[in-house]
């Protein structure tokens, strides 16, 4: 009897604190597997009415690693579209020695940072009881490296994908090593590039059309990430991602292009374009 009179008001506080904590825009997030990187998420008050139809938007920060911007940014979105966003943290120097650039190449040292954002994934999935199956992924400037990168290495995850701005871009050149190229990318990463795959996901390049400064993306001889051609795929943003864009087209991948007027590096400032492009894309899935 005692067990019976407690238990109605434990399951009440769990769903008030569910209810705080798991919906709307969330808390800070450890990952439970890696509790060096965390997420937040935004979560429509109409989630529990009816969850079957809620697609994922994942949200990638750049260097600033503005991670709770963003999400707010497509809290709207997400809420009149049934989508649930993700917004994952990557922060500076997880070994200890001040990096702030690891993620955007996918592998430092023994963290692969897909296979985190994976892990992140799968544990919002549980937390939230639903399977989102294929998801968007939008990133930009910093996030722009990863989310291109990530296509190349998952597209049988994607449903489609953003890519904003980055400032080098790993081109589908056989005849360069990553991550300027991916002459050893199965190497790498055990799996061989799946082009079929990439094939059938959406994806969409954007950057502003006065995106031109070169101090920050052009890598030194003697920088971290210098490699032979790492230069080569233009001197500016716009030019690396119409590079990108090229390449994927050159392999079947029908991407699609939007360069903004009047815009600098500035990534909340192409965030209309990148919610038309999801709208496309969760139409047509539907």
């Amino acid at each position: 009897m005692q067990n019976t009179d407690v238990k109605p008001e434990a399951e009440s506080a769990a769903q008030r604190s569910h209810a705080l904590y798991f919906r709307g825009s969330t808390t800070i997030f450890a990952c439970r597997q890696d509790p060096r990187f965390q997420y937040c998420l935004y979560v429509p008050p109409a989630f529990d009415a009816d969850r079957r139809a809620y697609r994922l938007v994942v949200a990638m920060h750049g260097t600033g690693r503005s991670m709770t911007q963003y999400r707010d940014a497509f809290a709207e979105f997400a809420r009149y579209n049934h989508c649930v966003v993700l917004a994952p943290l990557f922060p500076v120097g997880p070994l200890g020695d001040g990096n702030s650039h690891g993620f955007k190449y996918i592998i430092e040292q023994d963290i692969r940072y897909d296979q985190v954002l994976l892990t992140m994934i799968d544990e919002v999935s549980a937390s939230l009881a639903h399977d989102f199956g294929r998801f968007l992924l939008f990133g930009y400037s910093g996030g722009g490296h990863f989310a291109h990168r990530f296509l190349y290495i998952h597209p049988e995850k994607l449903l489609g994908v953003s890519i904003g701005a980055p400032g080098s871009v790993t081109l589908l050149d056989e005849e360069q090593e990553w991550w300027v190229g991916v002459r050893d990318f199965e190497a790498r990463f055990h799996k061989p590039l799946n082009y079929e795959a990439m094939r059938q996901v959406a994806v969409h390049l954007v950057v502003g059309k006065v995106d031109i400064e070169t101090w920050e993306i052009t890598h030194p001889a003697d920088g971290k990430y210098y490699q032979p051609g790492c230069n080569d795929a233009g001197s500016t943003r716009v030019e690396r991602n119409t590079a990108l864009l090229n390449s994927l087209r050159a392999h079947g991948i029908d991407a699609v292009q939007d360069i903004v007027p009047n815009v600098g590096h500035d990534g909340m400032k192409v965030l209309d374009q990148v919610k038309d492009f999801f709208l496309h894309v969760l139409q047509q899935a539907r």
